[in-house]
């Protein structure tokens, strides 16, 4: 499974910095959807799904996490930990994200609006579909 990890080009000054967020230039799609996870407690995992279509970029704005990318065929575990990278997640992969900080804010980008038809949430499922 090949891991891509999005350089996100920082711009910045003795006030601060700022990363812009562009379809189609940093973000490879057009964008359809933005959401965040924040104040996930000690020891909570999420995601445990895997999507049909919806590709992603994930960017651990503040803090960290890991996550648990999984094609069917390759398991790969990183820890995502900083606001100038971004995780693209493909179609088809398993993604479970743990280990948050207290402080972590994970904003994630999708080409699609949310459809709950595009979601594989039963992992034995996902192992099936991956081998068809």
């Amino acid at each position: 499974m090949k891991i891509q990890l999005l350089p996100l080009q920082a711009h910045g000054d003795d006030r601060g910095s700022l990363i812009a967020l562009e379809e189609e230039k940093n973000i490879p799609f057009t964008i359809k959807r933005v959401y965040y996870l924040f104040d996930t407690g000690q020891g909570v995992r999420r995601g445990f799904h895997a999507h049909k279509s919806l590709k992603q970029v994930a960017i651990a704005v503040r803090g960290s996490c890991r996550f648990l990318l999984d094609d069917g065929r390759e398991k790969i575990d990183l820890r995502l930990d900083h606001p100038q990278q971004g995780l693209l997640i493909e179609s088809f992969v398993w993604r479970e994200m743990y280990d948050f900080s207290p402080d972590c804010v994970l904003m994630v980008l999708a080409d699609s609006l949310y459809d709950e038809s595009d979601y594989v949430r039963d992992y034995p499922t996902f192992l099936q579909m991956v081998e068809a």
